[in-house]
């Protein structure tokens, strides 16, 4: 005899799960949300317990290797280049052991390990006033952080000064919060990681987004986006 009813609740199982996985990769728009970090000061407990977790969610992401393999390959003799959302200056200073010569800038104070022969530069990126200096500027998860507006802005500027744009930013997408969440809980996160790590990822990028809203014009630059498994959106942009 036929069990209609489990029928019935196999078929409801198998909708549900379809359900749930059409909203995991369903497309998202992107939206920027304020960040609980940016309200802390550096000092604070709950800052500091995320800058150890964002120090883990890289290595799970790899996006120091990528930075360490690929930033002395495409600098050319001489180049200096300036690390925008330097953060705690732990990028930067794992780049010093490939004699890469940078500097960083940040809201935040210079850490204490900053290299004394690095300049750091405390200001507000989009009013920062010496990217002539610089003709290559790069970023690990700090693009994402600005509305296109902000970005449009931003790019008139590396336009006109920059040679080489490199970033590491979220990929944009609810498969991509659901890997966060899995990770962050893998590791210990704190509530700021938390929240910060799923409204990231909505601020994130697809496909020529973010060379789009900085306003790079395919005529005078040449870019290659590439997402990974894991979440990161990653961007080679150089003028011809």
């Amino acid at each position: 005899m036929l069990d209609v009813r489990g029928w019935a609740l196999s078929v409801h199982g198998v909708q549900l799960a379809k359900g749930m996985l059409c909203s995991i990769f369903r497309l998202m728009q992107r939206l920027l949300q304020p960040e609980i970090l940016d309200s802390l000061p550096p000092d604070d407990p709950d800052a500091l317990h995320n800058r150890r977790d964002i120090y883990r969610l890289n290595g799970l992401m790899g996006n120091f290797r990528w930075f360490r393999s690929r930033l002395p390959k495409l600098l050319r003799p001489g180049e200096r280049a300036l690390e925008i959302g330097a953060g705690d200056g732990t990028l930067g200073t794992a780049l010093a052991a490939r004699g890469i010569s940078y500097d960083g800038l940040d809201l935040w104070p210079r850490p204490a390990h900053w290299p004394h022969e690095s300049a750091w530069h405390r200001t507000n990126l989009l009013s920062f006033g010496g990217y002539a200096d610089y003709p290559v500027v790069f970023g690990n998860l700090i693009f994402h952080q600005f509305s296109d507006d902000d970005l449009a802005a931003l790019g008139a500027t590396l336009k006109r000064t920059a040679r080489l744009i490199v970033a590491n930013e979220p990929a944009r997408g609810r498969f991509f919060q659901f890997l966060a969440r899995s990770a962050n809980s893998l590791i210990g996160a704190n509530h700021v990681t938390l929240h910060d790590a799923h409204v990231s990822i909505a601020a994130g990028f697809r496909g020529d987004e973010l060379p789009r809203a900085l306003g790079l014009d395919e005529k005078t630059w040449s870019w290659r986006q590439t997402t990974t498994l894991r979440g990161a959106y990653r961007l080679i942009a150089q003028r011809k």
